[in-house]
């Protein structure tokens, strides 16, 4: 069962986060209650010793259980009729420190704070309490925290991350990044192969500040990682390192990984590295990329080296089979007058892929002309039927509605259907079902 939210976001009736608390009032150890190596686990257990003081019944062991022959709790009945348990019960032990660190009296969680210095196990709340709202108990964490050594954060850099979030948890990720810039090479390389987003990423910066990756590494790791952030980070990183260095002979290796990439991110960078290399001219089969943003690049990279790519884009839309992207090429440097007739020419070619960028291309160029256009909502080819649509959007008001209706029956392809009725939607005709009606 779920209840309602508790401190910062968690769920104070979260059932795991209570059943961890009541095991480590037993007796048991974090490690044993919960994944202690999961900073999502320290910060529901934090928020559910406070929720638990709401049931205290929960937390205390019941009359003639071993080493807890009374009751100081109350018990349910006895907070329902008001009660404050049995006036025979001995004392309640002090709670264990894991409990004390989390609870909500904050004199409590300060004089816990102590046990921590021969329990490295609970360090994790040290670092919780050093964005605690109490200011005593603040300050004191802060304090102890400051005086452990520097590589005894990196186990804690997810947690301490997390919790930067928080208004007051800025002061544990400055000892963090401290840290890492002043610490052991081999720290901040294992914290690049954490699955945390915002650890890698950290540690990815500190990496490339401290020269810790070579050239090669850095652009396998922008090839390979599927997180922008880190393509970005780590393939300009690559071409600035192999740039500094002042070789008289490029690094091939390095371009050429970066510019194997999947990532059209990390392709543009290798390409814009070739103007640096002096290798202008390698840019010219990235003219017709697949992508816009490396086709941009490389434009840029052959004007800078004295050449123009319009009339190579105009001599492979001959040909475009072998390369289709050279119509969107087209469209994005070429002139309209010149060169709508051959996109418009392309718009028959019997491949798919080159009536797609052909229709990019015609984008691009501004000339779109919508009778002529609307014929290709019936492509049998679902990625040239979205292209179509996507530029047929902005007249969309002027297609005939019966076309556009006919479009949506039953027996219509999905990519039909879909198109029509984004069409019908910026024309404004959209109907909504009627109550009862799919």
């Amino acid at each position: 069962m779920r209840g309602v939210a508790g401190v910062d976001g968690w769920d104070c009736w979260d059932g795991e986060a209570v059943r961890a608390v009541v095991r480590v009032c037993e007796g048991a150890t974090p490690a044993e209650a919960f994944d202690t190596a999961s900073a999502d686990a320290w910060l529901a257990f934090d928020a559910g010793v406070r929720c638990m003081d709401d049931r205290p019944w929960l937390t205390h062991a019941p009359a003639g259980a071993p080493g807890r022959p009374g009751r100081s709790a109350p018990t349910l009945l006895d907070r329902l009729r008001g009660r404050r348990g049995s006036p025979h019960a001995s004392p309640v032990p002090p709670p264990p420190p894991t409990v004390a660190l989390c609870h909500p009296d904050g004199r409590v969680r300060e004089a816990a704070l102590e046990a921590v210095r021969s329990a490295p196990e609970l360090r994790p709340l040290l670092v919780v309490r050093c964005a605690d709202w109490a200011t005593p108990v603040r300050e004191r964490a802060r304090t102890l925290l400051a005086e452990l050594p520097g590589d005894a954060l990196f186990p804690l850099a997810e947690l301490v991350l997390r919790l930067a979030r928080r208004e007051r948890g800025g002061f544990a990720r400055a000892l963090l990044e401290a840290s890492l810039r002043e610490g052991p090479a081999a720290g901040v390389l294992a914290l690049t192969a954490r699955q945390d987003r915002a650890t890698y990423r950290l540690a990815y910066r500190i990496a490339v500040e401290r020269g810790l990756l070579t050239p090669m590494e850095l652009a396998a790791t922008a090839a390979t990682s599927g997180d922008v952030t880190l393509q970005d980070l780590c393939a300009d990183a690559a071409v600035a390192v192999r740039a500094e260095g002042g070789c008289p002979a490029p690094d091939l290796a390095v371009l050429d990984r970066l510019l194997t990439a999947r990532s059209p991110r990390v392709r543009s960078a290798g390409v814009t590295a070739l103007r640096r290399a002096g290798r202008c001219r390698d840019a010219e089969p990235y003219l017709a990329d697949r992508s816009a943003l490396v086709r941009a690049c490389a434009r840029y990279v052959l004007r800078q080296g004295g050449e123009d790519p319009l009339p190579r884009y105009r001599a492979w839309c001959a040909e475009a089979a072998e390369r289709p992207a050279a119509a969107a090429g087209l469209g994005e440097c070429g002139d309209r007058a010149v060169d709508a007739a051959r996109l418009w020419a392309l718009l028959e070619h019997p491949s798919p892929a080159v009536r797609l960028h052909a229709v990019t291309g015609l984008r691009a160029l501004d000339a779109v002309v919508r009778e002529r256009l609307t014929p290709l909502l019936d492509d049998p080819s679902p990625a040239v039927v979205r292209a179509a649509t996507r530029a047929l959007l902005p007249d969309a008001a002027g297609i005939p509605e019966p076309l556009l209706r006919e479009r949506t029956a039953p027996d219509r392809p999905r990519a039909v259907r879909v198109a029509a009725e984004r069409l019908l939607r910026a024309a404004g005709r959209h109907r909504r079902p009627g109550p009862g009606r799919p």
